[in-house]
């Protein structure tokens, strides 16, 4: 790994660690990893330096860590859909009654709430929508792609012309929902309770929090390691 000319994407995909570094210092390592560190600290007015230098020094990897970078990408795509894609159907029904009920109860003397109450509530229907086009479409195939080339058959050419499409598609989804809760966080005060919170109130911002947290990593896994390595094998199928 070399911090300095390496894509973020490509950094945390090979250290998932890293992660917290880049999110210590604001820097989207999902939906915009494919920039270098400098380039993404340019555009914040970070200095790079000091982003390079807490990578660097990061505790030696613990004997239990994920290397998700070595799994079959059938296996990867199963992980994705039975972890984060089950995390976001169990969770988005809670965190709604939990925002209804904030804004019932807190809206007039927090009016922002219903803002973050309309975010939430077009990431849910559009997550819903999006997991469903990866669950039916884009995973199938890739698990097709896996089975063909155990078993040396050729493979069936999909409807949709080639894997990049709806990966781009995908993609596309993916930066529309980190856009939506950059705006929820920035709404929430980084998921910073007000002064007069009661327990439900901060009970919803710690769940957005790690709803956002999970998506980060959720995206992160298919930007950074799946989409791009469904593409190469495609690739190596057109090559025979």
């Amino acid at each position: 790994m070399n911090t300095q000319t390496d894509l973020i994407g490509a950094i945390v995909a090979e250290d998932f660690r890293t992660a917290a570094v880049f999110k210590k210092y604001g820097i989207d390592f999902c939906c915009k990893g494919g920039r270098t560190i400098a380039e993404a600290c340019e555009k914040k007015g970070i200095d790079e330096h000091k982003v390079y230098e807490e990578i660097e020094n990061l505790p030696g990897k613990e004997g239990g860590a994920i290397d998700f970078t070595s799994w079959p990408l059938d296996l990867l795509a199963d992980y994705v859909e039975k972890t984060h894609h089950r995390y976001v159907e169990e969770k988005t029904p809670v965190l709604q009654a939990f925002l209804d009920k904030l804004c019932k109860v807190h809206g007039d003397r927090h009016p922002e709430l219903f803002d973050i109450r309309e975010l939430f509530d077009e990431s849910a229907k559009d997550l819903a929508a999006h997991m469903k086009k990866e669950e039916l479409i884009l995973f199938p195939f890739v698990r097709n792609m896996i089975k063909a080339r155990h078993s040396g058959e050729s493979l069936l050419q999909p409807h949709f012309g080639t894997v990049e499409n709806p990966v781009n598609m995908m993609k596309h989804e993916h930066t529309a929902e980190g856009e939506r809760f950059e705006k929820i966080a920035k709404l929430t005060d980084n998921y910073t309770p007000p002064a007069d919170a009661c327990n439900t109130y901060k009970v919803a911002f710690a769940m957005l929090q790690d709803f956002e947290n999970d998506l980060h990593t959720h995206i992160h896994l298919e930007n950074n390691i799946l989409f791009p390595k469904s593409i190469q094998l495609e690739k190596e199928f057109s090559a025979v």
